[in-house]
């Protein structure tokens, strides 16, 4: 499946005309879907089928504005591309008429040459190439000096203007003690340590964008929070880049009965990182980071390429919140892959302050775990006996911290029965070596 950046070529068309078709079936035959959601609760299968029609249409939009550029008129396909200088340059081929065999021919290239420059949006090109390319299909591009009043790029502070030494240190002493740096950077120190985590953000920043988006779902009151956030963000998708790259791998949005089976797993001991592997096995990378001091975030979702990354801190070591924030993370690149994973999303789990989006990931998690139709039905629910709830989760199939941890909530009492919602039995299983 493709996400949401715009369809740049005829490869990217034909995956978005066979993911049309495929999708377009599951909408109109009960048959077909019921094949790709099997055994899944009601309230899943109705979430994830508005999901599937708002792809649907999503993804029509960037294919008529693939096709209306060929024709002449790239102004959506202009649109949707952004500002990104190495877009820029393939929208103009793409408005010229040209193939890419066609661009390769009039530059002296081998046409394979041209396809890896676009393939990487012509991030590793040198600049006399990149003007060299610009001048051949009539793109003007200008260099403009910031006036004062308008935020500069490239330095990995500019967007928080606000941030302290002290700030830094913060990240730089959270960076060291996780071994973020290569060979004896994390015995650097002072002004070297803070170039080297400048450097290290810069270029999480030109290679995957401006944090000004990443606030979705997480309410951020300072501007150290900013800093925080990209840096966490940073180090996750420094993780999750060799992965993706040496195991090649392809995410399918399409078919999501494995969820049943993923649940399951809650109910083994080393169940965390069996779902780690299980999520790889499906074209997802988990990456486990722990959070920043001051930063209150349990769970991410968003994209490196195509890929989705779920990452998460750990910062509750227990079964019952490590269960839910995985399922609403995936509940994010399953209903919302071209809908803002692009942006990402980024979740304090307690934070009762969430929009309409937050609200849909919260239901698909929770009925994952435990359809709401069970659930009501259950003794469990109001039940005082911990050998009641047990049952219960036997039942179901579900880890017993799960459901204890759902009574919990439900009745706004933390305290009763504290000493059942697993904690210190998942750190263990994914922070080994870290």
């Amino acid at each position: 499946m493709i996400n949401s950046a715009a369809i740049l070529n005829e490869r990217e068309a034909r995956d978005a005309k066979a993911t049309l078709a495929e999708i377009g079936r599951a909408l109109s035959s009960e048959l077909v879907l019921e094949s790709i959601v099997a055994g899944l609760p009601p309230e899943v299968v109705n979430g994830y089928r508005r999901a599937l029609a708002s792809q649907r249409a999503d993804l029509q939009a960037h294919l008529n504005a693939y096709e209306a550029a060929k024709g002449g008129d790239y102004s959506e396909l202009k649109r949707f591309a952004g500002n990104d200088p190495g877009v820029a340059l393939i929208v103009a081929r793409i408005a010229r008429g040209y193939s890419q065999k066609d661009l390769a021919r009039r530059l002296g290239l081998k046409e394979q040459q041209v396809q890896r420059y676009e393939v990487d949006r012509y991030r590793s090109i040198s600049l006399s190439n990149y003007r060299r390319i610009a001048h051949v299909l009539g793109v003007r591009w200008d260099v403009k000096l910031s006036d004062g009043a308008t935020p500069r790029l490239g330095s990995g502070w500019d967007f928080a203007a606000d941030v302290t030494a002290t700030d830094v240190k913060k990240v730089i002493k959270h960076a060291k003690e996780h071994n973020w740096f290569k060979d004896n950077a994390s015995e650097l120190a002072g002004e070297e340590s803070h170039n080297y985590l400048q450097r290290y953000i810069s270029d999480h920043i030109l290679n995957y964008g401006s944090p000004t988006l990443l606030r979705t779902g997480l309410n951020i009151e300072h501007s150290v929070d900013d800093l925080l956030l990209i840096a966490w963000k940073s180090r996750v998708t420094r993780l999750a880049e060799p992965i993706i790259a040496n195991r090649k791998i392809e995410y399918s949005g399409l078919g999501i009965t494995w969820l049943c089976e993923l649940v399951r797993l809650s109910t083994h001991e080393d169940g965390p990182a069996r779902a780690r592997d299980f999520l790889l096995n499906h074209g997802i990378v988990l990456v486990i980071e722990p959070q920043i001091t001051g930063l209150k975030l349990d769970g991410a979702a968003f994209l490196v390429g195509n890929t989705p990354v779920v990452g998460m801190t750990l910062r509750r070591d227990a079964i019952d919140n490590f269960w839910f924030t995985i399922l609403h993370e995936l509940a994010h690149v399953l209903l919302h892959y071209r809908t803002g994973l692009s942006s990402g999303f980024f979740d304090d789990i307690d934070n009762t302050n969430v929009d309409g989006i937050e609200d849909e990931a919260n239901d698909f998690a929770s009925n994952l775990l435990i359809s709401n139709e069970k659930w009501n039905r259950s003794p469990a629910r109001i039940s005082k006996s911990a050998d009641v709830i047990e049952k219960f989760a036997r039942d179901v199939g579900i880890h017993p911290a799960i459901v204890f941890g759902r009574v919990q909530k439900e009745r706004r009492d933390y305290a009763i029965f504290s000493n059942k919602i697993g904690r210190g039995l998942v750190r263990k299983w994914l922070l080994r070596g870290q």
